[in-house]
């Protein structure tokens, strides 16, 4: 069965944990979808109006996290990690249930998510999958951050920066190719917060259900947890998990390459509006025929639906 065509898992996962922000204990259940169907979240503590589609026009917050909504006020947040997950090992169809308003943080990375896609294994369809072609170059600038997406012909590149004055994080820059590369120490690496902001957060009402057991606590010139970084480059790899989770609310694989330098949640967001809002910035592509290598470079006998 072709690489190329729609994927869904191939039984229902089962996970429970705390909202990172909330410091609700949530049960979420991902169960297998039919083709087309894209993401769907279901809030099964509310008895109606609790479907929220994960789509970049549906975001209502960016404040250290992804939020989502639908029409009737009905919200899901933090579901970045969840997204980089289904984005990075090409699930397509998915139905998200969850009976709180926030997505379990877990250890603070994807390396849960993709654990148990990866134990119950995908399932493939005979439905071509559709993807996103960047056509030209889209940027932002907001003060000292900066955001660009601009054609490729084959990639799936994300490359991001990060800047802090604290010597432990200090500067960072990785790239990595989402459809060629080993992406684990994306999937792995936690979400990250300095000592002295943990304040700051209280004083927004968020971070409550925050531990050295689900985020990285740097405080001056030392790391809190006991057993250190996953991997060298963490803090930055963490970056771009959240910003591929942020760039799968496109609804699609996104063909093109992307420049971040001190972005996050919202500059994504923004990003993704205005690619969006002209059509002759992006072809939506419908992939047809045999099998193609993983990385698209023998990129051939596409229809263009849109």
């Amino acid at each position: 069965m072709s690489i190329l065509t729609q994927k869904t898992i191939s039984k229902s996962i089962s996970l429970r944990g705390i909202g990172v922000h909330s410091g609700r204990i949530a049960k979420l259940k991902i169960i297998p979808a039919s083709p087309n169907t894209g993401i769907v979240f279901k809030r099964i503590d509310l008895k109606k109006n609790n479907i929220i589609i994960p789509n970049y026009s549906n975001v209502t917050d960016t404040t250290l996290c992804t939020t989502v909504s639908n029409e009737f006020g009905a919200k899901v947040s933090t579901i970045e990690h969840l997204m980089g997950a289904f984005y990075g090992l090409g699930v397509d169809n998915a139905i998200v249930e969850i009976d709180s308003q926030e997505v379990p943080i877990l250890d603070g990375s994807a390396k849960l998510f993709v654990e148990c896609i990866k134990n119950v294994g995908l399932k493939f369809s005979d439905q071509p999958i559709k993807i996103i072609k960047i056509n030209k170059n889209i940027s932002l600038e907001e003060s000292d951050k900066h955001i660009s997406l601009d054609k490729s012909n084959v990639a799936g590149d994300i490359e991001f920066e990060i800047r802090y004055k604290n010597k432990i994080i200090n500067i960072q820059k990785n790239k990595i190719n989402v459809f060629e590369d080993d992406l684990t120490n994306i999937f792995n690496s936690r979400t990250f917060c300095l000592y002295e902001d943990i304040e700051k957060l209280k004083k927004l009402d968020l971070g409550k259900g925050g531990s050295l057991d689900n985020a990285i606590v740097v405080k001056n010139d030392e790391i809190l947890n006991k057993n250190g970084l996953r991997n060298t480059l963490e803090f930055v790899n963490h970056k771009i998990l959240d910003c591929m989770g942020d760039l799968f609310l496109s609804g699609y694989k996104i063909i093109g390459s992307l420049k971040c330098s001190q972005g996050g949640h919202k500059l994504t967001n923004e990003l993704l509006k205005k690619v969006f809002e002209d059509r002759s910035n992006y072809s939506l592509i419908e992939i047809k025929g045999k099998e193609l290598p993983h990385n698209f470079a023998n990129f051939y006998n596409l229809r263009s639906i849109a």
